[in-house]
């Protein structure tokens, strides 16, 4: 046993003074590492300025071998789409191709019978990406500023070669003086002069189709945006002649969009499919790989606790974000932050009941949940509180475990980065306030009972002021200051609905320091004129059903009832 454990102490040093004799070495040979691409998604930009590149060319050679004439991949923000997107980009162009072609020297695409594609066909390349108005007539005015761009690459050559009626049309949409209608065919109007020019079919690709979208569903325009996309992308993508393939990318597929309806030759990729389920993101192998080139290898352990995880179709995912980010910093924290479909989780937040709330607990704290999953998600009025799930997956917070059937699933939390982000998420990014964390935190340790108050109707002021609390949920007051209260976490639990005494509290907090006060709220919408004596009524219907018994049994001797009547935006408490 002594030699067993010598020889152990042994292969430690020499690993441990090994990796510093190669640091050391590397350093005093002053050999250039490469540079670290963050936020760089340029494919000529990375190749040529000698960032690091993980090789996913394949990508190139799937795409070609697949038969659909438009193909739809959805992935997480800053999973490598934009990237991916502009390798095609530049494999394809029929500009430049010669130059363009020492890109992919030594990649994998270069030993490919399909390198013959490369350079072979004229390229509309849009990026949806910052599309984010607050009205309809700025969005308007965004779309055609990228509709400019775009036609501005092309101004030099193809304005030779167009008919008065098309130079007329050509120069209104160059100069953002188009209507609605002219703006809708942009891109199919291009495709058939970049046709006629060429003499060959177009690849159109779009990189994040829904994030207009998105956006207009938080602003409030979802309607006139979802019916001016239907034509936008129908007009290149339907029946086009003149389009050799298209290619988008995004978080969601938008059911209701009706975009791809009529589309016989579309298949839409999500993270449930196994084809192209290690194209996006980062494989152990490619991660290992990078850790080695830039010496710290032996983090691995502690980077796959942290960043992997993620399931898509048959592979276990990296994220890449964060992995560059480590490899930049060397600190294991949370370096993804996922902002979009926010205003998505909190309107499925209002219309939930305890059972999405229960999950959310669950998952908080590491258990698996099953829920019933479909990959196209229906926005507008039709969201139901199920839907979070939906968005919460494909926007990477969750991630699947396992398959029980076509449409149920069983979810987790991928890793510890997003478990340190999941306690944040609804204060950070879906309240969009964290002060009051703080301020709270200190006022229920401290039991400073008006503070707290103030605090939750603080809550309450910034985060409902988009919904009306008249109508339409029975108690939009419990689930916000439910989905707010989970950002306590690390300093109470925070049981939603849970069975207590004779009945179900509202909200219990149970402090995990035991010689902190532990908290019933019960939570009321006023109902009359007189708020006080509801919120009397509130405090006395936790005295009667005994809902303090949890929080007795679990240890709590100090405990704090609360009555708390909302009429609108105010709060009246009664403890």
């Amino acid at each position: 046993m002594i030699r067993l454990l010598y020889h152990r102490e042994l292969f430690l040093y020499h690993l441990k003074y090994g990796i510093i004799n190669i640091i050391y070495q590397r350093k005093k040979r002053n050999i250039a590492m490469k540079k670290i691409p963050i936020a760089v998604e340029n494919f000529k930009e990375i190749i040529e300025e000698d960032y690091y590149y993980v090789d996913k060319t394949k990508f190139i050679e799937d795409i070609l071998n697949d038969g659909a004439k438009v193909k739809l991949f959805c992935r997480p923000r800053r999973f490598g789409k934009t990237l991916n997107m502009s390798t095609l980009k530049y494999f394809f162009d029929i500009e430049n191709k010669d130059e363009n072609r020492k890109l992919f020297n030594s990649l994998y695409i270069e030993n490919s019978p399909l390198i013959e594609e490369q350079g072979k066909y004229p390229v509309i390349f849009l990026s949806l990406k910052g599309i984010t108005g607050n009205t309809w007539k700025d969005i308007i005015i965004e779309i055609k500023g990228k509709i400019f761009k775009i036609y501005n690459q092309f101004e030099e050559i193809i304005t030779p070669i167009l008919s008065e009626s098309e130079s007329k049309i050509f120069k209104r949409l160059l100069n953002k003086e188009s209507d609605e209608g002219e703006l809708k065919t942009a891109l199919s109007f291009l495709t058939l002069l970049l046709y006629k020019y060429y003499n060959q079919k177009v690849i159109v690709l779009i990189d994040e189709y829904d994030s207009p979208i998105i956006s207009a569903y938080e602003k409030g325009y979802y309607t006139e945006m979802k019916d001016f996309l239907k034509a936008f992308y129908g007009e290149v993508l339907k029946t086009n002649e003149y389009l050799q393939m298209g290619v988008l990318t995004g978080i969601i597929r938008v059911a209701q969009a009706g975009i791809f309806s009529d589309l016989n030759n579309f298949t839409n990729y999500t993270i449930l499919n196994n084809e192209y389920s290690n194209s996006f993101g980062l494989v152990e192998n490619e991660v290992k790989a990078m850790l080695d080139y830039y010496d710290i290898g032996y983090e691995m352990p502690e980077v796959k606790e942290w960043y992997d995880g993620y399931s898509f179709g048959k592979d276990e995912i990296y994220n890449p974000w964060s992995i560059l980010k480590f490899v930049q910093s060397k600190e294991l924290k949370s370096h993804w932050v996922n902002t979009s479909g926010n205003a998505l989780i909190l309107n499925m937040l209002l219309a939930s009941n305890s059972t999405v709330f229960d999950n959310l607990n669950d998952l908080i704290n590491g258990k698996d949940i099953m829920v019933y999953i479909n990959e196209s998600i229906r926005m507008g009025d039709n969201l139901s509180p199920n839907n979070i799930w939906e968005i919460m997956l494909f926007s990477g917070y969750l991630t699947v475990k396992e398959k029980l059937s076509e449409t149920m699933f069983t979810l987790r939390i991928p890793n510890k980065e997003i478990q340190k982000l999941f306690k944040g998420l609804f204060v950070d990014a879906v309240f969009r306030e964290s002060n009051n964390v703080g301020s709270l935190i200190q006022a229920l340790v401290t039991k400073n009972i008006s503070q707290i108050i103030k605090s939750l109707e603080d809550v309450v002021v910034n985060a409902i002021s988009f919904y009306d609390t008249s109508k339409k949920y029975e108690n939009p007051y419990q689930a916000l200051l439910g989905g707010f209260l989970y950002a306590l976490d690390d300093y109470y639990i925070m049981h939603p609905n849970m069975e207590s005494g004779y009945g179900r509290a509202d909200i219990i907090l149970e402090p995990r320091n035991k010689n902190w006060a532990g908290y019933v709220l019960e939570l009321k919408r006023a109902n009359t004129n007189d708020i006080e004596k509801e919120a009397e009524k509130a405090f006395n219907q936790i005295e009667d059903k005994k809902y303090e018994t949890l929080l007795k049994k679990n240890g709590v001797k100090d405990i704090v009832k609360i009555g708390l009547v909302f009429d609108g935006k105010k709060a009246i408490a009664y403890y």
